[in-house]
């Protein structure tokens, strides 16, 4: 309760400060006790090989990995046969065949099945295809012969129309013919009249009876009738016949050559459809007998012949590991299409394929030497260089853990391969520079704080902090380029101390200050603070 009531309190700061060079004295009193026991421990060490002493020399900078050989150049015999595919005989691992010899029969009894039904449905589509080139020659027949009489109607239309409109038709004809009436009946009517006046005459003067005078006067009488209905003979030809004529007539004509363009049209229409019935026919005859060649070829790919001769390697032995566990090939299992199932070497050349770690990639060069060690070949070390790396992560890696991101790498070897066999383990080392005469330590030895790196070298009070300068290393070894000399002794293993201030111009330097010394000024600097903490 007072303390709190001190520290509320503004003008009486002692006892704040008094309790804050309290803590400050304990924490020298317990970086004291570290450093003591770090003194100690680097003794004991140092008698007991935890100490070592930097040394200078040629240094091997490489990168070891384990893998297996393999021919250089080699005949891959994979299945082709679409999807799954059971092996019914296989010829024995380590055989000599050669090329044109049997190598695996696949079981194609489902393939043989499928090739039946596809030859029937092969014939139902020659059928159909056949029918379909019928109908389109008997449709085009049809739709000439339906164009050809829509075009002869059309041509009899305007003719008729010619023929009644011409100047030597039907209309100026009729019209003629009318008109003659017209002036016949019209001297006939002139002629009766003239008659019947003189009988007038001559029966006024009694030469003739009246009974002939009757008659006279009917027959004038008649002729001006028979004028009159030629009058009117015409003008109904010429108000109502002749219109309707020559509309019937125009219509048609107009009628024939809407009906010639209708079939016309018609006879496009049914053409296409025909043309496509019969397109499609044959485009579908074609597919089912493209599907049936490759039923044919399927059933063929069944047998796997050798293309060159060799010895027979099978995949499973040659890839013992790509998949995790894996059985050898054998009559009885499955195999997809495209798996690889039987190498052939094509030469007497090896290379060797190691997994490279991505962290190791950027300082890997296609044309670098490599170290390849055997084990069933304890003689001596085969000399090799890079050949290739994988522009992409191995996927089958991947798969397995995520977390290993790893490159293919094939390593070729120049030594002859006699005595050397496809499977088989190796330790390739890469050699990615031969340095002579440099400085070098442990790797171990050197810590990292920030931007920096540091080696704790034994000193007259203990280890020191001091900043070095690195180079390349092999996992083991690391070349110093400065802040090392030969004969200087370091930890083995530094403390993982994380109060080294790598910042210019602040903090301790580590080249000169010890570990207690850097203790107590941190010390000296939690005082500082909180005495500057209390004065507020």
């Amino acid at each position: 309760m007072s303390a709190t009531s001190t520290n509320t309190n503004k003008g009486t700061p002692f006892s704040s400060r008094r309790l804050i060079w309290g803590v400050a004295g304990l924490l020298f009193i317990a970086a004291s006790a570290v450093t003591a026991a770090l003194i100690s421990g680097n003794d004991q060490g140092s008698s007991h090989g935890h100490v070592v002493e930097v040394s200078r020399g040629d240094l091997t900078i490489s990168i070891t990995e384990t893998g297996t050989l393999r021919n250089r150049d080699q005949v891959i015999v994979s299945s082709e046969v679409e999807g799954r595919a059971t092996i019914l005989w296989i010829i024995d691992e380590g055989e000599m065949v050669e090329e044109g010899d049997l190598l695996v029969e696949l079981d194609s009894s489902g393939i043989e099945d499928r090739l039946v039904e596809r030859e029937i449905t092969v014939q139902n589509a020659e059928a159909a295809y056949v029918r379909a080139q019928q109908e389109l020659r008997v449709t085009r027949s049809r739709v000439q012969s339906e164009i050809d009489e829509a075009e002869l109607a059309e041509r009899f239309a305007r003719l008729d129309l010619d023929k009644y409109v011409g100047d030597e038709g039907e209309h100026t004809q009729e019209l003629d013919r009318l008109g003659s009436d017209i002036d016949i009946a019209r001297e006939e009517m002139l002629r009766t009249e003239q008659r019947f006046r003189d009988s007038e005459s001559l029966a006024a003067d009694g030469y003739i009876t009246t009974l002939e005078l009757e008659g006279d006067r009917l027959s004038f009488e008649r002729a001006r009738v028979s004028l009159r209905l030629a009058e009117g003979r015409l003008k109904l030809f010429q108000d109502y016949t002749h219109h309707r004529t020559l509309q019937q007539l125009q219509s048609d004509v107009q009628q024939a050559a809407d009906r010639l363009e209708r079939v016309r049209m018609t006879a496009h229409a049914d053409i296409v459809q025909a043309e496509a019935n019969y397109k499609a026919r044959e485009q579908e005859l074609e597919r089912q007998k493209q599907q049936l060649a490759h039923l044919r070829s399927q059933l063929e790919k069944c047998r796997l012949y050798a293309p060159a001769g060799g010895m027979v390697i099978y995949e499973t032995s040659a890839n013992p590991g790509r998949r995790g566990t894996r059985e050898p090939l054998e009559a009885g299992q499955e195999v997809r299409e495209r798996q690889e199932m039987i190498y052939l070497p094509a030469s007497r050349g090896m290379i060797a394929e190691v997994s490279i770690h991505e962290s190791a990639l950027d300082r890997i060069l296609p044309g670098m030497e490599a170290r390849i060690r055997v084990d069933a070949r304890p003689d001596g070390d085969l000399r090799g260089r890079v050949r290739r790396i994988a522009p992409m992560p191995n996927a089958q890696s991947l798969w397995l853990n995520p977390d290993l991101t790893v490159y293919s790498t094939q390593i070729e070897v120049d030594a002859d391969a006699a005595g050397l066999r496809t499977g088989m383990s190796c330790q390739v080392e890469i050699v990615i520079a031969d340095l002579e005469d440099v400085i070098y330590a442990p790797l171990q030895t050197i810590v990292r704080h920030g931007r920096n790196h540091y080696a704790y070298v034994i000193g007259p009070r203990g280890p020191v902090a001091r900043p070095v300068e690195i180079g390349m290393d092999n996992n083991r070894l690391v070349h110093i380029r400065s802040g090392l000399e030969p004969g200087d002794r370091i930890l083995l293993a530094p403390p993982l101390d994380d109060r080294i201030d790598d910042r210019p111009g602040e903090g301790i330097d580590p080249d000169e200050a010890p570990v207690e010394a850097i203790a107590e000024a941190e010390v000296g600097a939690a005082a500082d603070a909180a005495d500057d903490e209390g004065g507020l």
